[in-house]
């Protein structure tokens, strides 16, 4: 039997724990690094554009619409390029993408060509996304603790970079195109560094990867969900928190600037404040959750996301609505994660459970922000936040029983 501080040699050349943990760090914290980039600097992109704020719902619902491919074909490219290849793929094109969509926005300003391109972009973002989380479960079960939420907070450490870093890029008048493009460019080269540690598994042919879910067809997984009411429950569960995350990333920047009269700078740094509030949730949620398990933790901290959004909707002065973004950034901090975690945790099907659960975390996740876009654009942003309140409020009451798993920690699955 392998110890647990190293993964099996045989099952496909696995590196060591460490270094196989490092590299699933490195590629969150790239993706967070390049979604923030995105976010940070939209409403320069709407200025560019020159778009209203349903146009701007439209352009998200692009993203929206390439992220749901994404999640379709993710189990199946999974399948048939492994974990490594998959992902060393969907970095390159990732980076690719943002490169192109600046200069898509500052060089011809076409609202078509950067709808276009952000459709791909959504499809190669979230499909990595998705093999990031299946390979980042499966190294949660070969250490056995809690570290899909450290893995998160990597991406949120991406988040406040690219927030802080798309703040400055417009105090200082930094043309969109190349922000997009040098940020691209680091994307694509720090990808193919850290991919040099991720599971080196090849499937077997007509399987799935051994790290990742089988390539069923729709029709076999919708099957399964129904069949698995307490999988349901957490698929759900995720995805209510995951409304509650998507929207504050696309929404909250443009919130800050037009409802709360900041300026385009100064809301920047209300995302990055979110942003810096959820990197410490999934900090500090592991060692937690170890601690007071998944279901007091959760519970918990949705309350507390749940305050900040009614502060932020209702605040008062500049310091309400800061207060209101950290709030609601612990509150969000952990659904994503822990909902991987607590999927992860059947003895045998850990692998195509979260698969699924990612499905159902991301389509919300990308979803929500062009139903508040359309929203927004008839009764104000702000208004439309009300929305998300009460979405979160019916989440928090199915997720004791979704985080209904035996003791503080799923026990760990054996990779052998």
């Amino acid at each position: 039997m392998p110890s647990k501080s190293e993964a099996p040699v045989e099952a496909g050349r696995l590196p060591k724990n460490t270094a196989w943990r490092n590299s699933i760090f490195g590629i969150f914290f790239l993706c967070g690094f390049a979604f923030a980039t995105w976010v940070a600097r939209l409403p320069a992109v709407r200025v560019q554009l020159e778009l209203s704020t349903s146009d701007v719902g439209i352009l998200l619902f692009s993203l929206a619409i390439g992220s749901i491919g994404g999640l379709a074909f993710a189990p199946g490219i999974l399948a048939r390029l492994g974990v490594r290849r998959g992902i060393t793929l969907g970095l390159l094109s990732m980076g690719a993408a943002l490169a192109i969509l600046g200069g898509m926005t500052e060089v011809l300003g076409s609202t078509v060509g950067a709808m276009a391109i952000l459709v791909f972009y959504g499809f190669v973002f979230s499909a990595t996304d998705v093999m990031m989380n299946v390979d980042g479960a499966a190294v949660e079960r070969s250490l056995g603790k809690t570290v899909l939420p450290m893995m998160h907070a990597f991406f949120s450490f991406g988040t406040i970079i690219g927030a802080v870093l798309g703040a400055g890029a417009s105090r200082l008048d930094i043309d969109v195109m190349w922000n997009f493009a040098v940020v691209g460019v680091l994307v694509m080269g720090l990808g193919l560094y850290f991919v040099r540690n991720v599971s080196g598994l090849e499937p077997p042919p007509d399987q799935g990867s051994a790290t990742g879910p089988s390539a069923d067809t729709w029709w076999q997984r919708l099957g399964s969900l129904f069949r698995d009411g307490h999988l349901m429950l957490i698929g759900l569960m995720v995805a209510g928190l995951a409304f509650a995350e998507g929207t504050a990333n696309d929404w909250l920047t443009i919130a800050s600037v037009d409802d709360h009269g900041f300026s385009e700078a100064t809301g920047a740094l209300v995302f990055g404040a979110f942003v810096a509030a959820m990197t410490a949730g999934r900090i500090f949620g592991g060692p937690l959750i170890d601690r007071l398990g998944h279901k007091r933790v959760l519970v918990s901290m949705g309350l507390l996301g749940l305050a900040g959004i009614v502060l932020f909707i209702l605040a008062p002065a500049p310091w309400a609505v800061f207060t209101g973004a950290l709030l609601w950034g612990l509150g969000g901090s952990l659904g994503f994660p822990v909902g991987m975690s607590v999927a992860a945790a059947h003895p045998t099907d850990g692998p195509r459970r979260v698969g699924i659960v990612a499905v159902f975390g991301y389509s919300s996740m990308l979803i929500g922000p062009p139903v508040l876009g359309f929203l927004g654009e008839h009764f104000g942003v702000l208004r439309a936040f009300i929305l998300v309140a009460v979405i979160l409020l019916l989440t928090l009451l199915i997720t004791p029983k979704a985080t209904n798993v035996p003791g503080p920690h799923p026990a760990p699955d054996r990779i052998d």
